[in-house]
C-alpha cells in the first residue's frame, strides 16, 4: 500500500553472519522501524574475516577484513545499507560510500573475563590472556607486566568455550560484545577506560550507505549526535597516526559538561604514551588531529616503528 503516490520506506541491511553481527542488526533494525522504515530486509554476506579464522589479527595485511564485502554490497545495489561495528571500519571508506548514523553507544569498556572470578590484579603471575588485539596485549603489558597475552581468534562464544576449556587463562573482550549476546553476566571485571583505554569507535554501530542515497536520509533519522562526535574524535586519531587494527592505540571520547573530551594512548616499545584532548562537540576533527600529533611528538623517534 502506497501513501500519496509514495512506496512506504524499505531497506535491505547487509550484516555479516555471526551471532554478534546478527544481534547488531536487529538493533539497526528497531531503530529504523522506529522511525518509519516498514519494510526491512537482512541481507546476509561472509567477509574474508569471516573465512579466515586462523591469521592474527596483528598479521592482517591490510585493512577491511571484516567490512569490504559489505562495502561491495553497496557499491554493486545488493544492499542499501551495510551495519558494522564502527571499530572495524577501515582509514578510508570505500569510494562513493559515507558513514551516515551511529546508533547510541553501547559499554565502550574492555571486560576481563576468567574461569574462577579472578580480577586482573588477582591473576597469578604467569597467566595467560587471550586477546587478538596488539592494543589489549600493548596495554595489558603495561598495567600487569607478569601475565602474558597470547593470540586467540573466533567469535565470542568460540573464544568463552576456549577459556572454559583451559586453552587460556583469562580473555579480553569487548563488554558491548558481550552484553549484546545477553552475556555480561560473564565479565568478570569491567576494565577502568582510562586504564585500559578502549579501541576507537568500540562499542559503537555504524550504519554506511552510498553517499546522497535514499537510505542515508532515512538513516540520518537515527543518528545519536554524541556517538558520532566521540567517534569521529577518536578516528581522526586513528587516521592521522596509521596502522589501523595493527596499531596498538586506544581512544576514548565522551561528551562531559557539553565538552567533548578524548583520551588517546600509544603504545611504543612498551612505553604507554597519553595525552587528554577536549574541545567543542562539533571541532571532533581537530580535537583528533591534535591528540595525534602530540602522541607523535611524546613517542618521539621511536614512533617510527608501529606509525607510517
Amino acid at each position: 500500500m502506497t501513501t500519496g503516490g509514495r512506496r512506504p520506506p524499505s531497506l535491505r541491511l547487509a550484516t555479516r553472519g555471526s551471532a554478534l553481527a546478527l544481534a547488531q542488526t536487529e538493533l539497526a533494525v528497531a531503530a529504523l522501524s522506529a522511525v518509519g522504515v516498514v519494510s526491512i530486509e537482512t541481507v546476509v554476506i561472509r567477509t574474508r574475516g569471516d573465512r579466515d579464522a586462523h591469521t592474527p589479527v596483528a598479521e592482517m595485511d591490510s585493512q577491511g577484513w571484516f567490512t569490504g564485502e559489505l562495502e561491495a554490497a553497496l557499491q554493486q545495489g545488493r544492499a542499501d545499507v551495510a551495519v558494522h561495528s564502527a571499530k572495524d571500519l577501515p582509514d578510508q571508506l570505500g569510494a562513493g560510500l559515507a558513514v551516515c548514523a551511529h546508533l547510541p553507544r553501547a559499554d565502550c569498556r574492555d571486560a576481563l573475563v576468567t574461569r574462577d572470578g579472578r580480577t586482573l590484579e588477582e591473576l597469578p603471575e604467569g597467566s595467560t590472556v587471550g586477546t587478538g588485539s596488539p592494543r589489549r596485549a600493548s596495554l595489558l603489558a603495561a598495567l600487569r607486566p607478569g601475565l602474558r597475552a597470547v593470540p586467540i581468534r573466533g567469535n565470542v562464544d568460540t573464544r568463552l568455550r576456549k577459556l572454559d576449556e583451559g586453552e587460556v587463562d583469562a580473555l579480553l573482550l569487548a563488554c558491548a560484545g558481550l552484553d549484546r549476546l545477553g552475556l555480561g553476566v560473564r565479565a568478570t571485571q569491567r576494565l577502568d577506560p582510562e586504564a585500559l583505554v578502549p579501541a576507537p569507535a568500540q562499542g559503537a554501530l555504524a550504519l554506511e550507505v552510498l553517499a546522497g542515497s535514499e537510505a542515508a536520509a532515512l538513516c540520518a533519522a537515527v543518528d545519536d549526535a554524541a556517538t558520532t562526535a566521540s567517534v569521529a574524535a577518536e578516528r581522526s586519531v586513528l587516521r592521522a597516526l596509521g596502522g589501523g587494527c595493527r596499531l596498538p592505540l586506544g581512544a576514548w571520547g565522551r561528551l562531559e559538561g557539553g565538552r567533548l573530551r578524548l583520551l588517546a594512548a600509544l603504545v611504543v616499545d612498551g612505553a604507554v604514551h597519553r595525552v587528554d584532548v577536549d574541545g567543542e562537540p562539533d571541532d571532533y576533527e581537530r580535537i583528533g588531529a591534535l591528540a595525534a600529533a602530540r602522541l607523535r611528538r611524546l613517542a618521539g623517534a621511536a614512533a617510527a616503528t608501529v606509525l607510517r
